[in-house]
């Protein structure tokens, strides 16, 4: 890492891994180390049979303020390169993804935020996608991630003006999907993390290929589904008034 204080921390619990992005003395900006280290860092829980749903936050009053900033002087590093590499390994976790924002979530911070499955923010978080601030060009996945939350003209509007919006706004165009009173984020978003880690894995990783427009797989899950036994056991766990046991992982 650059320093030890800048650093992504993580913790697995009860089914939930929680990655913390933590740069104090930079509102929890992210150096070319903690992008570097993030693929490697997803793929080491994707790889972990317990890690069952995934929640990104920012450590204290702050999700994250974008790139560092004195990385872009460094001729020998593309941050830009290294973002988008970042993003895109969340974008594939293959189980559910939760952001968890309060403070600021702005440039790069809005990258790791709009590949994340769902976002979770508390009242007084602050977003903005900031590119044409530094004269950036946002790469093409990005902006597409971006147009398909918002809708071409609002993403159009972020991207030209670099404006910063509140959580308010964001919830009304689709930014984020629910804005929790000050003090109640953590609460509901380790309730609901809990909640998906209860459910179906199956289920869960096939919405999500097909979320994402992937169409030629039904066969494909359609024998998971058989194979697995998941909705038999849903199915008796119903009618029997139980929780269920679901079976299924990713490589059956």
């Amino acid at each position: 890492m650059d320093c030890t204080e800048s650093r992504l921390e993580h913790t697995v619990a009860d089914g939930v891994a929680t990655v913390v992005i933590s740069n104090s003395a930079k509102r929890n900006a992210m150096t070319t180390a903690m992008w570097s280290a993030l693929p490697g860092l997803l793929e080491r829980l994707a790889a972990d049979a317990a890690v069952r749903v995934l929640v990104l936050t920012g450590a204290g009053d702050t999700f994250c303020a974008g790139a560092d900033i004195s990385s872009l002087r460094d001729p020998a590093v593309d941050p830009q390169a290294l973002a988008v590499a970042a993003e895109e390994a969340l974008a594939v976790f293959p189980r559910p993804t939760l952001a968890a924002i309060r403070g600021y979530c702005v440039g790069g911070g809005s990258q790791l935020a709009a590949a994340c499955d769902l976002r979770f923010a508390e009242e007084g978080a602050s977003f903005g996608v900031t590119p044409a601030r530094l004269g950036i060009v946002y790469a093409a996945s990005s902006t597409r991630r971006l147009v398909a939350l918002t809708g071409p003209a609002t993403a159009k509007h972020l991207l030209f003006s670099g404006e910063l919006i509140d959580s308010a706004r964001a919830l009304r165009i689709g930014l984020v999907d629910e804005v929790l009173p000050t003090g109640e984020l953590d609460k509901r978003v380790d309730a609901y993390a809990r909640t998906l880690a209860a459910r179906s894995q199956l289920t869960q990783a096939a919405a999500k290929e097909f979320a994402t427009g992937r169409e030629d797989r039904d066969a494909y899950w359609a024998e998971q589904a058989r194979r697995s036994g998941d909705t038999a056991e849903g199915v008796a766990a119903f009618l029997e008034r139980r929780a269920p046991r679901f079976t299924w992982t990713k490589g059956l």
